[in-house]
């Protein structure tokens, strides 16, 4: 090389952090060194805040030229970072550290394995996945924009979400959300809306809450969305409407039993074909949807709240994430019919 040369500079990637979920020092000691050994530059790290959960953080490690952006954090976290890497072609890394970690679930990532995941980023492929995109409309016309990549909620969720005590839930994690249910159960806890799913004529539902997903299963290993894939290019939407307690009992059959027992094995799929669904969920899909509830009505992103709407509408950006997954896993983690046609993903 020409002394006057100047050298290339090294690759280097991002980590944003929610400094209440992380060991800072312990993360920064293996997220070095697992630099070092891929042969990659000083990291750069980004520090999510209550005013910003990692959104701005995010597009900030683009303009600085991240080549990975290391999410470590919980569900909130990794959303907002996915928000933030929207438009770019900028790969999330995910690093668990929350009560849900539903992104991880459902693409059976490492959740417990740190050093493992932080390799990951450095070494792994990349893996495309949708996002969800949800336009609010608050009281006094404000509008908002955010993404979301496990579910978007309207109803006793969100309420319940809105319920919880975020200082409880920082303690004992999603024990939490008893209160939560408790406090929303109470009174009238049904909503009636008014809602259009891509070109189909608007209809009316009375429903106790509705569900757009992006992934289908939840924390528990409960399947709420049996048929939702995080990379096939339309939402699986389920609306629930029990009618008092053996509505609810309804519901937890079948999502516990049929959902996550019966679906999973073969002989379980044909009992499931001659039973009968039953009223009190209904299960639509469809690439957008608008909802107009009866009146202003709390809204939920990935386990957060996001206050009140008076109407929302989901789309699905097709394949618009990528996310850093290990490489020798390619081949073996979930994918629809549609992603591995467009992106030659082995079967």
């Amino acid at each position: 090389m020409p002394q006057d040369a100047t050298p290339e500079p090294q690759r280097h990637a991002a980590v944003v952090y929610n400094p209440i979920k992380v060991d800072l020092d312990g993360l920064r000691e293996v997220v070095t060194g697992a630099a070092r050994r891929a042969g990659w530059g000083e990291t750069r790290w980004y520090e999510t805040s209550e005013a910003d959960p990692g959104t701005g953080q995010a597009k900030r490690a683009v303009d600085d030229g991240a080549e990975v952006v290391l999410a470590a954090g919980g569900d909130g976290t990794i959303r907002a970072v996915a928000e933030g890497l929207r438009g770019s072609s900028v790969p999330i890394a995910l690093l668990p550290a929350g009560t849900g970690n539903l992104l991880a679930r459902n693409m059976r990532l490492t959740l417990d394995r740190l050093e493992e995941s932080v390799s990951t980023a450095f070494t792994g492929t990349d893996r495309r996945i949708d996002l969800g995109i949800v336009e609010m409309e608050r009281e006094d016309g404000r509008r908002e924009t955010h993404a979301f990549l496990v579910m978007a909620g309207l109803g006793i969720d969100a309420a319940m979400i809105e319920n919880t005590d975020p200082d409880l839930k920082k303690k004992v994690g999603w024990l939490a959300y008893v209160g939560g249910i408790a406090r929303s159960l109470g009174g009238a806890n049904y909503i009636r809306l008014r809602f259009k799913l891509d070109d189909q004529p608007a209809r009316n539902l009375r429903v106790n809450t509705i569900l757009i997903g992006n992934c289908g299963l939840l924390t528990g290993n409960i399947l709420l969305l049996p048929d939702a894939a995080v990379d096939d290019g339309v939402f699986d939407i389920v609306a629930l409407r029990p009618e008092g307690f053996f509505g609810w009992v309804q519901i937890i059959v079948k999502v516990v039993w049929e959902n996550g027992v019966l679906r999973r094995s073969s002989l379980g799929r044909k009992i499931l074909a001659n039973t009968k669904e039953v009223r009190t969920l209904r299960y639509l899909r469809g690439k957008e949807i608008v909802i107009r509830p009866d009146d202003a009505r709390p809204v939920q992103l990935d386990g957060d709240t996001f206050g009140q709407v008076v109407a929302i509408r989901a789309r699905v950006e097709d394949l618009a994430l990528a996310v850093r997954i290990p490489r020798e896993e390619s081949g073996q983690l979930p994918a629809s019919d549609k992603a591995r046609t467009e992106e030659a993903v082995p079967a």
